[in-house]
């Protein structure tokens, strides 16, 4: 008999999907323990797990995953083959119409070439509060992306209309939102997209008081204060509607005390099946639940509730850092849906986190 967790190992399937196909009744355990309620599975079950693992990554309905196994033991081959040929040739129709779709997606983009404003042939210049534009740049940063594979993503959007600039940054699997106000605008609206190393380069510039000027012309960004400057080209690509990302469905608030709730995330569980990869490399989940009382607690281990919601642990902990607030305010629509992480006393500065789904 194999465990759980030993069947996991062998076939490729994680222990929660393993606890979802029993409830589905596709792959149910040899024997339940009446006591502890742990699963096993008997040796001829880990051929079928293997089978499961491999339909699961082919994107089979689990209506047919279950037509599958139900026959894999027999001796006739005819249903299994016949269901298999099926599910190929509805991938081969979905590519087939994708590479349609996408083609005609590609053409729209090729006649929308110009931005809503264009850095490269409108001047715009700025006046905005040294510290402020400090805070709002701490606030975004940790968002930037990194893949070489978008690298639009690798820079933080510094967008200006009337008088406030917003700046933003996402690497997709989160985003980071913070405004300031201007003293002063000349220009019109322009969105320009500054470069993650010359954004640090800003950044080390902004200590202490006084004003900054910030300056969008012919593809060039430049900031100035103190009688010191630094400038460079802006990243040659359109950056993504960030307003239409950052419409979350209403749900549930939770005030939190940061100190306080950074020790439970830290802490908190962190078992194999709560492990994931992005991008090519590991990372540990925090699965939170929103409590009727106004509350948001780290789930402990065995907690399966319908409720929860994960998060990549380390985005949810730089997250808070980069909220830099003693409270902060948590807030998620449902667990498939982000998880906003805002000020209790600044509604345009906040953070948004992908949810990680847990189960199949």
């Amino acid at each position: 008999m194999r465990s759980i967790g030993e069947l996991a190992r062998d076939s490729g399937l994680g222990v929660s999907a393993l606890r979802f196909y029993d409830r589905a009744g596709v792959l149910v355990p040899a024997r339940v323990d009446p006591v502890s309620g742990y699963r096993w599975y008997g040796p001829e079950q880990l051929e079928e797990a293997r089978v499961l693992a491999r339909l699961r990554r082919a994107g089979m309905p689990l209506a047919d995953v279950r037509l599958v196994l139900a026959a894999w033991p027999g001796a006739d081959t005819g249903l299994v083959r016949g269901l298999l040929q099926a599910h190929l040739r509805r991938l081969e129709t979905g590519l087939s119409e994708a590479r349609g779709e996408f083609s005609a997606l590609r053409n729209r983009l090729d006649l929308k070439e110009h931005p809503m404003t264009s850095p490269r042939t409108a001047a715009v210049r700025l006046t905005l509060s040294a510290p402020e534009l400090a805070a709002a740049l701490d606030a975004v940063r940790f968002a930037a992306g990194g893949d070489p594979e978008l690298p639009v993503l690798g820079g933080v959007l510094f967008d200006a209309e009337g008088d406030a600039l917003t700046v933003v940054a996402t690497d997709r699997y989160r985003m980071a939102v913070a405004r300031v106000g201007t003293d002063g605008h000349e220009g019109p609206r322009a969105q320009a997209v500054v470069p993650a190393p010359l954004t640090d380069a800003m950044r080390a510039l902004l200590h202490g008081g006084g004003s900054a000027r910030l300056t969008v012309v012919d593809g060039r960004v430049a900031l100035e204060t103190a009688g010191r400057e630094t400038a460079g080209p802006c990243l040659d690509h359109d950056f993504p509607d960030y307003r239409r990302l950052t419409v979350l469905p209403a749900g549930r608030r939770a005030e939190v005390e940061v100190p306080l709730f950074r020790k439970q995330v830290e802490t908190g569980p962190d078992r194999a099946e709560r492990v994931r990869e992005q991008d090519g490399a590991a990372y540990a989940l925090s699965v939170l639940r929103f409590t009727d009382d106004g509350g948001v607690t780290v789930c402990a281990d065995g907690d399966d509730g319908p409720d929860r919601v994960a998060v990549n642990r380390e985005f949810l902990l730089e997250a808070l850092t980069a909220g830099a607030r003693d409270r902060l305010i948590l807030e998620c629509g449902a667990p498939t849906a982000p998880v906003a992480v805002r000020r209790p006393d600044d509604e345009d500065t906040f953070s948004v986190l992908m949810p990680v789904r847990l189960e199949d």
